[in-house]
């Protein structure tokens, strides 16, 4: 038994946190960003043995291992018998910058998972188990609720998919990203949330009235400056590009600079990010589709 699964990994321009709840799936947070189409692919393969699991990652490693972990174990205590699960995450997109790795990792397997085990879950129980994961691992808030659904939202409701909710902006408009260094997302969870929280839930209002991307650019941009979070490399690309005419935002949380530019700027946008060479650049589009199964 064996099964496939992709997550596409998730940009958050801005957000408010709710964490309050006792039960995981109805915390999480509102917020806007917008889901790549570079991601996670996960492939399991179940053997029927001793209960247990082994997990590797090809292309962009990870150290951590706990979102797989907690994803592993809850779906070994729902199948019946025992079975040792051969657990490979191939990631797109580097981890710890900001790009919604570990969202992508607990999707990508729990639908893989689900799958391979015969589990028939249905999408929204999957989706459950994977925010629980992030949730629990303190590693994100609202990404899955986003990659499970895909494309570009504004989160209006706190939770997991089947509780939380969001609503889509249509855009054609490219995303290129530059990332230089990770940022944990757990210590900002834990000291920086009522900082956040304020601004968060006034520009998740503002973004609905108008629904425009450049609008959600400015806002990430005043939302990164008012947390701390840019560094002199990010301001000294951010000049850069405002310089040439393009605005700019910050993936939550990664020394991230990003920004959405029409097919015909990417090249120019593209020249001049090429001079950072301690940057990574992805050059991607908008995924619309959210997690699938392969």
């Amino acid at each position: 038994m064996q099964a496939e699964a992709f997550a596409p990994g998730h940009i958050t321009g801005f957000f408010k946190a709710y964490v309050e709840p006792t039960r995981p799936e109805l915390k999480g947070s509102i917020g806007a960003g917008f889901c790549i189409k570079k991601g996670v692919t996960t492939k399991v393969k179940v053997i029927t043995d001793k209960p247990g699991f082994k997990i590797t990652h090809i292309g962009y490693k990870s150290d951590n291992t706990q979102v797989s972990e907690y994803v592993a174990k809850e779906f070994l205590k729902i199948a019946k018998g025992n079975h040792f699960l051969e657990i490979e995450h191939h990631a797109g997109i580097p981890v710890g910058y900001g790009l919604g790795s570990s969202g992508a990792v607990a999707l990508s397997l729990a639908f893989a998972l689900n799958k391979a085990l015969g589990a028939n879950l249905s999408r929204t129980q999957v989706g459950q188990i994977a925010h629980n994961a992030e949730i629990h691992c303190k590693t994100g808030l609202g990404t899955v609720l986003s990659s499970y659904h895909g494309g570009f939202e504004i989160r209006t409701k706190y939770g997991a998919p089947g509780i939380g909710s969001l609503k889509k902006i249509h855009t054609d408009f490219l995303p290129i990203v530059i990332c230089f260094s990770p940022i944990s997302t757990k210590k900002f969870i834990k000291t920086e949330l009522s900082k956040i929280n304020g601004l968060g839930a006034k520009m998740v209002t503002k973004l609905l009235k108008s629904r425009n991307q450049m609008e959600f650019m400015d806002m990430s941009l005043e939302f990164a400056k008012y947390v701390g979070v840019i560094t002199p490399k990010m301001q000294q690309v951010i000049d850069d590009l405002q310089e040439h005419g393009f605005k700019c935002g910050i993936a939550m949380f990664g020394e991230t600079v990003f920004t959405l530019v029409p097919k015909e700027n990417e090249l120019q946008v593209l020249q001049i990010l090429e001079k950072y060479h301690d940057g990574i650049i992805i050059k991607t589009e908008i995924d619309k589709s959210g997690v699938r199964e392969s």
